[in-house]
């Protein structure tokens, strides 16, 4: 998908301003300033600071030089309007070489491989590609909104800037997908009565549109964006815009990592603040995950079914799993991963058992 438009843009190298030209037409009118001024109405200051670019030539100003220059009034307006858009041009230009570094935070070429924003060899064009990206008018404004936004997260990382780089342009492609999804009216109690229907989902193998359907008839906008490069995140949620917004990555892309992840969102969608950003990554746990962590587990395999399992059978096999799974109605694949979890499994057995995915390779739109 992409998120950019092709806009055709020119800045230019130096400046002609507006007294520039006047001063030729004096010229070829064989004119003085204070003849003009005498002939216009306006005074000689005037004259001589639009001649050298300390005052602008307003509307009335270009209707008294079309009658006395025998030039158009639009010619005068349009010659100010553009000299004004160069120089703000210019000043832009400035402005982002001086901000060049910035671009090192971000996977600039990543980004640009997956189509989030415009390939480009210009580094000032990058940096404006990730502006239009992020939708914001400046650096300042980016550190001002996302810094804000992910600075109790990252605030004890050793490379702060960098993580929240990274972080910032996952979760701003999230949006950006969301953005695309027609949801309702946030409605908690249906989305926690829809849990059992999407729990159901777990044995299917194309599940990503019903999904999405039954979450956003819930108001939740339910988005899958592959992670980035050196980005161990799970998935996030957040409200945003009169909705939530659930982001998921597919990071290790096994059915059991992705539907813990989703039911560990749905916790936080369901029990925790509105007013919170939640990140699932690779992190020591606080009390709110950790209660997220315990509420996923009980939905997909409550723990009293989960401890009859066990006590009927000596180790676990293949079969055993297959048929415990079926009868609970979940996925083998998610068996499997609890029980690697609680090691009752070694890590490298069962995994055969496991759906994979690649976001590459299925349809999530």
């Amino acid at each position: 998908m992409n998120n950019f438009q092709t806009a055709n843009e020119y800045t230019p190298d130096y400046l002609v301003t507006p007294g520039e030209v006047l001063e030729d037409y004096l010229e070829q009118a064989g004119l003085t300033q204070a003849s003009l001024a005498e002939r216009t109405g306006l005074s000689k200051k005037t004259i001589n600071e639009i001649i050298k670019a300390k005052s602008a030539i307003t509307a009335e100003t270009a209707l008294r030089l079309e009658r006395t220059l025998n030039r158009p009034a639009h010619f005068w307006s349009n010659l100010e309007r553009q000299y004004q858009e160069d120089k703000t041009r210019l000043d832009d230009k400035k402005r982002l070489e001086e901000d060049l570094h910035w671009l090192d935070i971000f996977p600039v070429n990543e980004m640009a491989k997956r189509g989030w924003i415009e390939k480009s060899n210009v580094k000032t064009q990058k940096l404006k590609a990730i502006l239009h990206f992020f939708a914001v008018a400046s650096v300042a404004q980016w550190e001002k909104i996302w810094i804000r936004e992910l600075q109790v997260i990252y605030r004890k990382t050793e490379n702060s800037k960098k993580d929240v780089g990274i972080i910032s342009a996952w979760l701003r492609q999230g949006e950006i997908v969301a953005q695309s999804q027609s949801c309702s009216r946030f409605d908690k109690q249906k989305f926690r009565n829809s849990l059992a229907e999407i729990r159901s989902l777990t044995t299917e193998k194309d599940f990503t549109q019903k999904l999405i359907s039954i979450c956003a008839a819930c108001g939740v906008a339910v988005v899958f964006v592959p992670k980035l490069s050196n980005l161990r995140i799970y998935g996030a949620t957040r409200w945003l815009n009169n909705k939530y917004i659930m982001q998921l990555s597919l990071y290790l892309k096994s059915n059991d990592q992705l539907w813990f992840t989703f039911f560990h969102e749905a916790c936080h969608i369901i029990k925790h603040s509105r007013r919170e950003l939640f990140i699932e990554e690779n992190i020591p746990k606080n009390e709110i995950e950790k209660e997220a962590d315990d509420f996923a587990q009980d939905v997909l395999i409550p723990q009293e079914q989960l401890g009859h399992f066990l006590e009927s059978v000596n180790k676990p096999t293949i079969p055993q799993i297959e048929q415990f799974a079926k009868n609970i109605g979940i996925a083998p694949g998610i068996v499997v991963g609890r029980l690697q979890h609680d090691k009752k499994l070694p890590m490298s057995w069962g995994n055969e058992l496991k759906v994979r995915y690649e976001l590459d390779n299925v349809d999530f739109t």
